[in-house]
């Protein structure tokens, strides 16, 4: 059998194809989105069904996780491209995991997609007053404020629906940091703390502060390293990570974003130091420390380049 990456993408072509192909029917009756959503609904379930595709029945909320996650990442890189019909394919490939795992759920007895669906629509009239109730706001920055207050009364009356007959819990502190759930990246999850602590009125003044405190964990890290304490290193590291990821949401820069673009830049900059390697019959790693430098460098001065020859022609 396929593995389970290989055959998401066959999937994902094949319906590319059925789009293309159904696109050229002459006549064809345009559906609304609620009828292509039954549709897909429809589909999935009849994929998971006992004559269905047993890839399918094998799956799981755990072993779904990371197509989850990587398809919310393969969203964020169409929508970078600007490419419409790519950006357009992968939220429909994010769907389709929304749809899957609610089919699963439904299986279960559990809930069905229409109770995602209903708990969204309800949960966002909820937290807009603004515009489908009394009150009023008059910035963003108020809607923010207004949108945590109504998330703490939500956590609160959950909460105490919970507890209902179990008096000793209800002596559990709250918390305005509660919500964030602990399953997300660790830059994703220090965004989300140190944002909420802001909105509660614990944050810098000014960006001066967190860069000196970057500082500061910098050389804390640098002590620990001097005394080759593996434990304060470590302790010292995720302090200096999350002094970053603090500094990122005061600049209002999305540190996974940004890391994910690092990343990729440095991928860009090796494969062009291997290429340059094999072009001159070496292979990479046979390369001396010295000459890989100057191999990087002139991957920076090729990038550096072809941004410069994009810009132009964006002119």
């Amino acid at each position: 059998m396929a593995s389970r990456k290989t055959e998401l993408k066959k999937r994902k072509s094949r319906r590319t194809s059925s789009r293309k192909a159904s696109s050229k029917t002459p006549k064809q009756k345009k559906l609304t989105a609620g009828e292509w959503f039954e549709r897909l609904v429809a589909l999935q379930a009849r994929l998971r069904a006992p004559n269905g595709c047993p890839w399918d029945r094998e799956q799981t909320h755990a072993t779904l996780r990371t197509y989850l996650i990587e398809e919310a990442y393969e969203v964020l890189d169409a929508m970078k491209s600007g490419d419409d019909a790519k950006f357009a394919n992968e939220m429909g490939d994010l769907l389709l995991q929304v749809v899957f795992h609610s089919q699963i759920a439904t299986e279960e007895g559990r809930f069905t997609v229409a109770d995602v669906i209903r708990e969204v629509h309800e949960k966002m009239v909820r937290r807009h007053p603004h515009v489908f109730g009394e009150k009023r706001a008059k910035d963003a920055a108020e809607v923010l404020r207004n949108w945590e207050q109504i998330k703490a009364q939500e956590r609160a009356g959950a909460q105490e629906r919970q507890e209902h007959g179990e008096a000793e819990k209800k002596e559990q502190r709250k918390s305005l940091l509660d919500g964030v759930p602990r399953g997300l990246p660790a830059t994703m999850e220090g965004l989300q703390l140190t944002r909420k602590a802001s909105r509660a009125g614990f944050d810098w003044d000014n960006a001066a502060g967190v860069f000196e405190k970057l500082r500061e964990e910098f050389a804390e890290l640098l002590r620990a390293s001097d005394e080759k304490d593996a434990a304060k290193m470590e302790e010292e590291m995720g302090d200096l990570l999350f002094a970053g990821v603090n500094l990122a949401r005061f600049l209002q820069v999305d540190p996974e974003i940004a890391l994910k673009n690092a990343n990729a830049k440095f991928a860009r900059r090796f494969r062009e130091m291997e290429r340059r390697s094999a072009e001159n019959g070496q292979a990479f790693g046979d390369v001396a420390r010295a000459e890989k430098e100057k191999l990087w460098e002139a991957a920076k001065r090729v990038e550096r380049q072809a941004a410069k020859i994009e810009a132009v022609g964006k002119r």
